[in-house]
């Protein structure tokens, strides 16, 4: 079983930085993509990141492209997402997620474990 904490969320003005931290419990063991998604009001789950933590590899939907920055570190057990020049449409529930699948296409990533999750606020 897998356990997902995030933490980190926050508000802030439009072009400003967030830093996103998820402590990761349990055996990943084969589950080893992890990532992030966010659901805004009235939208469905969408991917954001995901790193593997056997290649080190990372994915972004291109909305996080050149903005977020997934990362890990294993002797923590933590997953962090930075983000970078947040805009208001930003603005939603950011989870934590493990076992992806999907991968690579943001569009199609789903998971079999969720954190509850950390709302992002951002203001223009």
């Amino acid at each position: 079983q897998v356990q997902l904490v995030e933490s980190g969320g926050g508000s802030v003005q439009a072009g400003g930085s967030l830093r996103l931290s998820c402590k990761v419990s349990g055996s990943i063991g084969y589950r080893y993509l992890i990532g992030w998604f966010r659901q805004a009001p009235g939208k469905e789950h969408e991917g954001v990141a995901a790193l593997s933590t056997r290649s080190g590899e990372t994915y972004y939907a291109d909305s996080a492209k050149g903005r977020f920055t997934i990362s890990q570190d294993n002797a923590e057990n933590m997953l962090y997402l930075q983000m970078n020049d947040l805009k208001p449409e930003d603005t939603a529930m950011y989870y934590c997620a493990a076992d992806l699948g999907g991968v690579p296409y943001a569009s199609t990533w789903w998971a079999n474990y969720w954190g509850q999750g950390t709302q992002v606020t951002v203001s223009s």
